[in-house]
């Protein structure tokens, strides 16, 4: 099932999961800021009269018809779960972040989250009520959203489980949000808005001691209300509808943030120019590491073209022209030795680096991508600092830099 948002809204799309009790990933894609007319799943290179500005996503996964886990955007490093995990008093550290790396195909968050309760620092209670509000926060703005692509994969589904929500309760409540939300227009427009203090004095005087307080260490111009729902574990429109009359009288005001402090995020503020970096191709059927790969080198400065269907994705290299493939191995149609092999007889690709991507850990398996023309071999689940380390490594033979 597949299709963009203007043939069919997403509330009858997560009402046709629920009914078929599909278990698998929803990917949905906002449109591109300078285009709406490209197919999902391909990132194509931009006009080079235009500036890129990334895409946002959200993947929702469903077992049995209920969502049990959501991803929104390039979540680096957990940075969403730190965000979470503030009331907790708790960090992610590097060296529990890389045990994590290897235990399942999960996304590495789930995977963080899954340790962290393993090690007795949160308790499943605790660990269910922060994927509630993920998935509330991801409803919330899937629900707002009117433009767009999306596709629905069937899959496994997470594994273990922590909790299941069942979707109509859900929606009809995040429903209400969005009508409510809209009311608060055009004081409050966006999560993405900061909020910034206009006159102390008369807060201090309408304010309890402590509420003032703490109003006045997170208005500092660089929180978002996204953000400071997340740290007080607060919901989102109560949030605002709690600030929207001291907005009204001027007291409080929302500043648009700057693109430096949204350097972190997936957002339409980011990377004003892109047209010369290194372009990379990622070929896999698997959309939650397709995604994964994505994050981890937009954020580290090169365009990613992103394609799920192998017979699309022979064609659209052609178009592409990227630097560096990604391509899977094991994909249906067309697996990724013949690929690898149609590629390495066209000229425009003789040279160009192909690094395949597998679950299987063989020699026969390493051996045959070699023979067809394969320049490496990486084994998932894989690190983002081995994925980086590979690319720059062929990159800088190819360019010659």
């Amino acid at each position: 099932m597949q299709g963009t948002l203007n043939e069919i809204d997403l509330r009858s799309i997560l009402q046709l999961i629920a009914l078929g009790q599909r278990t698998g990933e929803l990917l949905v894609e906002a449109y591109p800021i300078w285009s709406e007319n490209h197919s999902p799943l391909v990132n194509h290179r931009q006009p080079s009269n235009q500036s890129y500005f990334p895409k946002e996503f959200w993947l929702v996964f469903f077992v049995n018809g209920q969502i049990v886990y959501t991803i929104k955007g390039q979540n680096s490093r957990c940075r969403r779960l730190r965000e979470y995990l503030y009331r907790y008093r708790l960090e992610p550290t590097p060296e529990r972040l890389e045990k994590c790396q290897n235990l399942t195909h999960n996304d590495l968050e789930y995977k963080y989250l899954w340790q962290l309760i393993k090690d007795n620092c949160l308790t499943p209670n605790q660990g269910k009520t922060i994927i509630q509000q993920m998935v509330r926060e991801t409803l919330f703005e899937l629900l707002s959203l009117h433009h767009g692509f999306f596709i629905f994969e069937v899959g496994s589904g997470l594994d273990p489980l922590l909790t299941s929500l069942e979707i109509e309760p859900l929606v009809n409540q995040m429903m209400k949000d969005v009508q409510q939300w809209k009311q608060l227009h055009p004081y409050i427009q966006s999560p993405h808005q900061c909020v910034v203090i206009t006159n102390q004095d008369k807060l201090r005087e309408a304010l309890p001691k402590k509420a003032y307080e703490q109003l006045l260490y997170w208005a500092n111009g660089k929180t978002s209300l996204g953000q400071l729902s997340r740290y007080l574990q607060r919901d989102l429109v109560a949030l605002a509808k709690g600030i929207y009359p001291y907005i009204e009288r001027g007291w409080l005001q929302l500043a648009t943030p700057s693109s430096a402090n949204l350097r972190s995020r997936q957002t339409a503020w980011e990377w004003t120019e892109t047209r010369n970096l290194p372009h990379i191709l990622c070929l896999d059927d698997d959309l939650t590491v397709g995604k994964q790969v994505e994050g981890m080198l937009s954020e580290n400065g090169y365009q990613i073209s992103l394609i799920s269907d192998p017979l699309q994705g022979l064609s659209a290299v052609f178009e592409l022209n990227p630097e560096l493939i990604l391509c899977d191995i094991a994909m249906p149609k067309l697996d990724g030795y013949e690929i690898c092999a149609m590629l390495r007889h066209s000229s425009a690709f003789r040279h160009t680096p192909i690094i395949m991507l597998t679950g299987k850990e063989g020699f026969t398996d390493r051996i045959r991508a070699r023979m067809v023309g394969a320049t490496d071999y990486l084994t998932k689940p894989f690190g983002k600092q081995e994925l980086l380390l590979l690319i720059e490594k062929y990159l800088t033979n190819h360019l010659g830099a």
